[in-house]
């Protein structure tokens, strides 16, 4: 696939001065915004989580873990 973007003229001259390609620049910021995203997307599914198992009570989970050990 590719992308275009608008860059003011004088960046383009400095990129020019400097070898400057902006394909992997622009391909690495990319990805790496892509990671950030699905990154805080599962951060806020863990959380969501936590308080679900919050909510539990106690004495239920203990509960819980003496009926598997009984089923050994």
């Amino acid at each position: 696939m590719t992308v275009s973007a608008k860059i003011p003229k004088k960046l383009k001259e400095l990129m020019d001065k400097y070898g400057i390609k902006p394909g992997p620049i622009i391909k690495k910021a990319l990805e790496e915004e892509v990671k950030k995203r699905i990154l805080a997307e599962l951060e806020e599914k863990l959380r969501n989580i936590l308080g679900e198992i919050a909510s539990i009570p106690d004495e239920e989970v203990v509960d819980l873990i003496r009926g598997d050990r009984e089923r050994r």
